[in-house]
């Protein structure tokens, strides 16, 4: 009966701990206005958020017995955090859009093309990669490649401005109000394919 009811307790914490995780991860997206709830409510969302960061003992010292041990359950258990495969928020990008100057003055946009969906993936990768700065040495040779790809198909091409930026989705109060996603420039290279003299430009 004894192990019954300690087994019973358990649970109880166990679950307990599980609902308090999961409510002030629902309570931190309404705090940042990152649902189709009414702003009203992102003050007393953030403020639930503090009460339940207090109940884990996030307002605790970092070497806090409670805090460390509840912490360490929660990794054991794999429940240190919500699971929100499925949420509603779209993450940014990055895109790559090519400015094609041709001989006769006109000039149109293109973006690099690829074939078949895995290709496609490689290349969202590989953008998402350039954005880092750790890849700033590589930078302009993979997007001179990829310009150069495109100058293939347009051989009158005189110049390429190749502008990489990220692309931002609006949040739930902007795409209410009909703004749609924004790109912000990063930087800019300028390939003049005739004379091969290249520069490069942040934004």
């Amino acid at each position: 009966m004894t192990s019954k009811r300690i087994y019973a307790a358990w649970a109880g914490v166990h679950f307990f701990l599980i609902t308090v995780i999961c409510l002030r991860g629902i309570f931190a997206l309404v705090a940042t206005d990152a649902t189709i709830l009414p702003s009203a409510l992102n003050t007393c969302a953030r403020s639930g958020e503090v009460v339940l960061a207090s109940v884990l003992g996030k307002d605790l010292a970092a070497s806090n017995a409670w805090r460390l041990g509840i912490a360490t359950y929660l990794h054991a258990a794999g429940s240190q955090a919500g699971y929100g495969f499925f949420a509603p928020n779209i993450p940014g990008y990055h895109k790559l859009t090519l400015e094609l100057y041709h001989e006769d003055g006109h000039m149109e946009y293109d973006v690099p093309h690829v074939q078949g969906g895995a290709a496609a993936l490689r290349l969202d990768s590989l953008l998402d990669r350039l954005a880092d700065p750790l890849y700033e040495p590589l930078r302009e040779v993979t997007v001179k490649l990829l310009v150069l790809s495109v100058w293939q198909e347009h051989p009158d091409v005189k110049k390429i401005r190749a502008i990489f930026g990220s692309v931002n989705p609006p949040n739930i109060s902007d795409f209410e109000h009909g703004k749609r996603e924004s790109f912000q420039p990063l930087f800019s290279y300028d390939f003049s394919l005739r004379n091969e003299e290249n520069q490069s430009t942040p934004q």
